[in-house]
């Protein structure tokens, strides 16, 4: 069996929740081991919805068809068989998707129901319903403890996708738990030159009555954090406002919220400064009216990764993070960093929080194959303190013409020794969409139903024709006798400052100044966003 097939083969039968496959007369014509049984994968995209022609868009780059990026997940802290998904459906090349899907599941991710919410014209947004928009794109949902569900979207308009043309932060509300939207509200609207990117909205599992939304506004190189919330469960929301702000010439991106059980809000962005890039946090004690000081999480070195046969660049999300909050109380954030290597390739770096984000670990590396680039990773914390990280990394790719991904789960329960597990069978990153880079989102999702993780991720399919869906998976393995409990060892022992060598400044310079220029390409006339 030749790679390529056995490559299709597996995913086929991953997809199918079968074991593997083999070649004719029942058994392989190489040496190959079977490979290892995957824990339950649910499909839950197929072939778009939408109506050719719906978002009416001319120019803008190449449409790929079929295609769902980008996904994004929560789950009920009142039942957690309850979870609502969403994604980019349809992305375009030149930046965002023809609309927004979104998905429930009442059965701990087993099965799923589609819906949208009216976010722009494809998922059926008028002028009388708030979603008249060409486009819209970065999905973001959360449940509250009534069961009320919210889902988040940028929205965009215009020949080319110009920034001068209209764009809005939108959030609509579910009462049936995701099946259904109702029209939604605009949170800012611009008609430019500002832009308003990278939105996230939480849910506060203290009280039904609150969620809340930031993201950064983007005019010229300012960008600060703004934020707005709902005190009557998403019926209205106050107006928008900045918490943060970078001073001019700084930004913040990838602005993301959490709840302590507390109370607590905690809200982490990268922010660019000159010559790097920082993680940091701010603290509202009073469910968002005031805010604390910035604190610093991390500086972040990150180089980015491409492919090592053809340098196609991996659009990976270097430079944000991922934020979970535990029932414990415990925050963890983590990202990409090429501490570890000493500017090689990226590595997942974690740091924890075990005073409300008030102070924070070292920096320790999770990725259990530190020898190959690992990218995209996200973070969950289980109710019983596990905490869960998910990645991407190319610990089995050859030197063919693929980039062959595979997709990990990395679990612990102190923080300090880690097991592995695998996610997905492995996969051709090459026939991505590529948007700015080989494109599967610059996030993807992590939730638990008890003591299963349960992933919502993009993979390749190797059809061209419906180059990506999105899956579940049940998480339920702790790992393998060939990954089996173990620290990894820390780069930077307890109590030591990290000090970078100029060479890894450099890199990691070079990495914030290629973000800023693709930032700062949404401010001219012809630009898309990302």
């Amino acid at each position: 069996m030749t790679p390529r097939r056995r490559l299709a083969c597996v995913a086929v039968a991953a997809a199918l929740g079968i074991a593997g496959c083999s070649g004719g007369g029942g058994s392989s014509d190489d040496n190959t081991p079977p490979p290892p049984q995957l824990d339950p994968q649910f499909r839950i995209t197929g072939l778009t919805p939408f109506a050719p022609g719906c978002d009416a868009s001319a120019g803008g780059g190449t449409l790929y068809l079929n295609s769902e990026v980008e996904p994004q997940v929560a789950v009920n802290p009142s039942n957690p068989n309850h979870l609502v998904a969403a994604w980019q459906q349809d992305r375009w090349s030149g930046g965002a998707a023809r609309g927004v899907r979104a998905a429930a599941s009442f059965d701990g991710g087993r099965t799923w129901t589609a819906s949208s919410a009216t976010f722009s014209r494809c998922t059926g947004g008028t002028p009388a319903n708030g979603g008249d928009y060409e486009r819209a794109s970065d999905p973001w949902v959360a449940i509250g403890p009534d069961g009320t569900a919210y889902q988040i979207a940028i929205a965009v308009s215009g020949q080319a996708q110009t920034v001068n043309g209209p764009g809005a932060v939108l959030v609509a509300r579910s009462g049936d738990g995701g099946l259904t939207w109702e029209p939604p509200v605009t949170l800012i609207s611009d008609a430019g030159p500002a832009f308003n990117d990278k939105e996230a909205i939480a849910a506060d599992p203290t009280d039904a009555r609150y969620a809340y939304a930031v993201w950064d506004r983007l005019e010229g190189p300012y960008g600060p954090t703004l934020f707005a919330r709902t005190t009557d469960s998403g019926r209205t929301w106050e107006a928008a406002r900045v918490i943060f702000d970078p001073g001019q010439g700084r930004q913040t991106l990838n602005n993301q919220a959490v709840v302590l059980p507390d109370g607590t809000l905690v809200v982490s962005y990268t922010l660019f400064v000159p010559g790097g890039t920082v993680l940091a946090v701010v603290r509202s004690t009073d469910k968002g009216l005031t805010w604390s000081a910035p604190i610093q999480v991390a500086v972040v070195f990150s180089r980015g990764v491409t492919d090592p046969e053809s340098g196609a660049r991996i659009r990976d999300g270097a430079t944000l993070g991922s934020i979970a909050a535990g029932r414990n109380g415990q925050i963890a954030i983590v990202w990409q960093d090429a501490r570890f290597s000493g500017g090689q390739r990226d590595g997942v770096a974690l740091s924890r929080s075990l005073d409300g984000g008030l102070t924070w670990s070292a920096a320790m590396q999770v990725n259990r194959a530190p020898q190959v680039p690992a990218f995209l990773p996200t973070v969950h914390i289980r109710n019983d303190g596990t905490i869960g990280v998910s990645y991407f990394d190319l610990r089995s790719n050859t030197p063919d013409p693929q980039l062959l991904t595979d997709y990990w789960l990395v679990q612990s329960a102190d923080g300090v020794n880690w097991r592995e597990s695998r996610i997905a069978a492995t996969f051709d990153y090459l026939t991505a969409p590529n948007a700015n880079g080989l494109f599967l989102g610059d996030y993807m999702g992590l939730v638990s139903s008890g003591t299963t993780f349960i992933p919502v991720y993009a993979l390749t399919t190797g059809d061209l024709m419906n180059r990506t869906d999105v899956f579940a998976t049940l998480q339920s393995t702790a790992g393998s006798a060939a990954a089996e409990a173990g620290a990894l060892a820390r780069i930077v022992p307890p109590g030591e400052a990290f000090v970078p060598t100029p060479e890894l400044e450099r890199i990691a310079a070079e990495s914030a100044a290629r973000v800023l220029e693709r930032r700062r390409e949404l401010m001219q006339p012809a630009a898309t966003p990302r």
